[in-house]
C-alpha cells in the first residue's frame, strides 16, 4: 500500500513513516523540505499520484487567531487534490475533546479541519488523541518563572507520541472508519500534579503553584481532556516514559 504521509518529518510524521516502511507499505514523507506546500499546494498532486491512502500530521505554526485560516485552507487544498488523484483514504491527526473546549480558538479550528474533511468526498478517518507527553515541559514554560510554574487543576490523560504514531499507521492500512477513533494513555493525572511530577525528574527545585486560570489549558473544564469509554489506551506510562 502507498501512503503519502503529509507532515511526515515531524515528531509524529517521522515515527508514522517509520512504522509503515517496517510492516511492508510504501510510506512516502511529504513537507516543505522535501517540495511540498500544503498551504499553497505546491507539490500536492505530485504528492499524492498514485497514492492509495493520504495521511494529514500538519500543524498551524500558531494556536491563535490565525489556526482556523490554516486548517480552513491546508483541507481544503488536499481535499481537492486527494480526490483529483483518487485516494481511498484519508487520515487525520486530531484532539480528544476538541469539541469540548470551544473557548481555545486552536480548538475551534481541529474541530474545523476535522468538519471539512467529514464533509468531503473522500472516505475517511479521524485518530483524536490526547496530550503528548512529550509536549508537557512546553505546557510548563508558557506560565513559569525562575522561582514557581503557575499550573490549572485540569485533568489530562496524556500518552508518548509513539503510541499516537502506532495508532495513526494502524488507522492508516485499515479500511476507513468513516469516523473517529479516540485514543489516550493509561493514567488521568491533575494537570498541576503532572507539573510537580515532571520538575522533581528533571531536577528542577520550582514550585507548582495551581492557579486554575493558568495556561491553555485552564479553558478546559471538567473531564473535556479526558477519553470516553471506547477509547483505546496505550500502555506506555509517564514514569515508564521518563526513565528512557
Amino acid at each position: 500500500m502507498k501512503i503519502a504521509v503529509i507532515g511526515g518529518t515531524g515528531l509524529i510524521g517521522s515515527q508514522v513513516v517509520k512504522i509503515l516502511n517496517a510492516t511492508g507499505h510504501e510510506a512516502v514523507p511529504h513537507s516543505p523540505s522535501t517540495g511540498l506546500d500544503l498551504l499553497s499546494g505546491k507539490g500536492l498532486a505530485e504528492a499524492l499520484s498514485g497514492a492509495d491512502v493520504v495521511v494529514n500530521l500538519t500543524n498551524s505554526p500558531t494556536f491563535d487567531e490565525a489556526s482556523p485560516a490554516f486548517f480552513q485552507q491546508t483541507m481544503d487544498n488536499m481535499v481537492t487534490a486527494a480526490e483529483a488523484a483518487g485516494v481511498g483514504h484519508a487520515v487525520i491527526l486530531s484532539i480528544v475533546g476538541a469539541d469540548l473546549v470551544p473557548d481555545l480558538v486552536y480548538y475551534r479550528a481541529k474541530v474545523l479541519q476535522e468538519n471539512i474533511l467529514k464533509a468531503g468526498p473522500v472516505p475517511y478517518s479521524i485518530v483524536r488523541a490526547t496530550q503528548f507527553f512529550e509536549f508537557i515541559d512546553s505546557a510548563l514554560s508558557w506560565t513559569s518563572d525562575e522561582h514557581t510554574v503557575r499550573l490549572p487543576a485540569t485533568l489530562v490523560q496524556p500518552m508518548a507520541s509513539a503510541d499516537v504514531a502506532q495508532a495513526v499507521a494502524d488507522v492508516s492500512v485499515g479500511a476507513p472508519l468513516r469516523g473517529t477513533r479516540d485514543v489516550a494513555g493509561p493514567e488521568v493525572f491533575r494537570l498541576d500534579e503532572l507539573g510537580r511530577i515532571t520538575l522533581a525528574a528533571h531536577g528542577d527545585q520550582r514550585a507548582v503553584v495551581t492557579d486554575d486560570t493558568a495556561g491553555m489549558f485552564a479553558a478546559a473544564a471538567g473531564e473535556a481532556l479526558i477519553a470516553q469509554p471506547g477509547a483505546v489506551i496505550a500502555k506506555t506510562t509517564y514514569q515508564d516514559w521518563l526513565a528512557r
